[in-house]
């Protein structure tokens, strides 16, 4: 064989370095890029963040989040009796309501209340012609209750009371004071409601103005014995 045609070892070494790119025996670029990629995940899925741990649902805690069928019987439970007392909260907040609204409509709107008949009477003083000839223009008449001697005090109570007699009817009496641009004068109240009647009646309205005659707005004409009887109970009516 010609020695001028023998292969040099560095051509030799390069010749199988070609040979082993072009077969594949070296890995490309694009298989380490793919490799390294994948390893970075398996790391990174080995080493990440774990999944939060699940809070105990308690009666102090329950928000809702988890649904019941993932609950267990101790948080069942708790969500139970959480639910229980809101809605024991939410029926006293409804009773409560309910009682504010009744005492306001008996105390105040109804036309069994004192204040209803406290402003009644007060009309019917205003739209007398013998009232206001005493006090004056019937727009400048005020009325006002009790002084209580109390100069913080706003508001004067009216002087009322009602009670019951042996024949089972109820007694309101009432008096309070109005003043006009010319006197001032006292206004006494007494209705009737029998036990078998809602509404009340009129017994007596009258006005007194010191110095002036009485002026009977309304007067029940009285009973033979009624009196006598109401002064043994102890209700008198001026």
């Amino acid at each position: 064989m010609n020695p001028s045609l023998r292969s040099s070892p560095a051509f030799s070494r390069a010749s199988s370095g070609l040979a082993l790119r072009s077969s594949g025996g070296f890995p490309r670029t694009t298989d380490l890029a793919r490799r390294y990629a994948t390893q970075s995940d398996m790391g990174r899925g080995a080493s990440g963040p774990a999944t939060p741990r699940r809070r105990n649902v308690t009666v102090l805690s329950d928000d809702g989040r988890y649904e019941w069928g993932e609950l267990s019987g101790r948080e069942k439970a708790a969500r139970a009796t959480q639910q229980s007392f809101n809605f024991v909260v939410v029926l006293a907040g409804a009773v409560l309501t309910g009682g504010v609204f009744y005492l306001l409509y008996t105390e105040v709107f109804s036309p069994n209340s004192r204040t209803w008949q406290y402003e009644k009477a007060v009309e019917r003083i205003k739209n007398d012609s013998r009232c206001t000839d005493l006090l004056g223009d019937r727009r400048e008449i005020t009325a006002f209750g009790e002084n209580t001697g109390s100069r913080w005090a706003r508001n004067r109570p009216i002087a009322s009371s009602i009670d019951k007699d042996r024949l089972g009817r109820e007694h309101l009496k009432m008096n309070f004071h109005v003043e006009g641009p010319r006197n001032s004068g006292v206004v006494f109240v007494h209705m009737i409601k029998s036990h078998d009647q809602n509404d009340w009646q009129y017994h007596l309205l009258a006005l007194e103005v010191n110095g002036h005659s009485r002026i009977v707005l309304e007067q029940a004409p009285e009973k033979p014995g009624v009196g006598k009887a109401l002064k043994l109970l102890g209700i008198q009516w001026r």
